[in-house]
């Protein structure tokens, strides 16, 4: 077995333990986001928690093509992700939109407070191993799917910022606001996944 054979096993191994860290983590934030969301009745926090599943299909998709090998079943991840992106991108536009227009306000959470915080450092830290793996490994469906993972980390800091503001001055639009910017960084990822740029 050659150096760069034991190199490259090296590095699946890396993205094999990124992506079952990814999913440890959001299987576990469902829960505690479920807790968080109906104790404060916060819709921001609930959406986060349905992010956190598309996260996990996200990473299913990666292990699934991980295993394997060939441009068919590439083609095939990079779809599913692309899927991923744009149920991201639907959830985060309905979800900002019903927000803004009903004037929902949502309760404080100290708890939504702390779980976002550290799962938006989680989540940058992730993606940037993911973004350096896929590189490495010339895997574009690990590289995109590092992009999901970014979507994820911002999307926390942003429901933080959110519930932040609302919790300190009542501004309860902040995070419904914020939500309008990602759905265009979502969008573009898509529109790159099916045209076949990545």
């Amino acid at each position: 077995m050659t150096s760069d054979d034991n190199a490259t096993k090296a590095l699946l191994r890396r993205g094999f333990a990124l992506e079952y860290a990814t999913l440890g983590w959001n299987v576990i934030g469902i829960v505690v986001l479920a807790v968080a969301a109906v104790s404060a009745r916060s819709v921001a926090l609930a959406g986060f928690g349905l992010d956190s599943l598309i996260e996990i299909g996200a990473s299913t998709v990666v292990i699934w093509e991980l295993s394997g090998s060939g441009e068919d079943r590439q083609r095939r991840a990079l779809r599913l992700i692309g899927v991923g992106f744009a149920l991201l991108a639907l959830y985060l536009l309905v979800q900002s939109t019903i927000v803004l227009v009903t004037g929902f306000h949502p309760g404080h959470s100290p708890l939504g407070i702390a779980w976002t915080a550290v799962t938006a450092a989680t989540m940058f830290a992730l993606a940037a191993g993911k973004a350096r793996t896929g590189a490495a490994l010339n895997n574009p469906v690990l590289t995109t799917e590092g992009r999901v993972t970014l979507i994820d980390a911002l999307l926390a800091a942003t429901v933080l910022v959110g519930l932040l503001l609302n919790s300190a001055f009542g501004w309860w639009w902040a995070d419904p606001a914020a939500g309008y910017v990602l759905v265009y960084y979502a969008v573009r990822e898509v529109k790159e996944i099916l045209s076949g740029e990545h």
